[in-house]
């Protein structure tokens, strides 16, 4: 089990990673964040807490009983990956995590985060 800090530190050494947070989506809030570089994490955990809650939304009157796995977005120089924390104590948080589209490996860091994400102790 790893800690917020060493998972944190671990996310940003995914190939291609540059920013990595820890975000709570019932406030918005960061509970911890790396890297960042031109990115505003918490203008980001904000932001994309109304993204995941959005979905959530969305899901409960299409009747959709599953859970999120991950949520994807693509820019033309980045990709921004929301990871949901499936532990029962991870519930209501979100690892997120940019990478630089043109170095980054999508299937590898979705699967690293995964792994990560497995690891958490929260």
């Amino acid at each position: 089990m790893a800690n917020v800090d060493a998972t944190l530190k671990a996310a940003l050494e995914i190939d291609g990673a540059t920013a990595v947070a820890l975000v709570d989506y019932e406030s918005g809030m960061s509970l911890g964040q790396a890297g960042g570089g031109n990115v505003d994490l918490d203008v980001a955990a904000a932001g994309n807490t109304d993204v995941v809650r959005a979905k959530l939304r969305t899901m409960q009157r299409l009747g959709i009983q599953e859970q999120i796995e991950d949520i994807l977005i693509t820019l033309g120089t980045q990709i921004h990956l929301i990871r949901l924390i499936q532990s029962q104590s991870g519930q209501g948080l979100f690892l997120y995590l940019v990478l630089k589209k043109d170095s980054s490996n999508l299937a590898m860091a979705r699967r690293q985060l995964t792994i990560l994400e497995r690891d958490l102790a929260i």
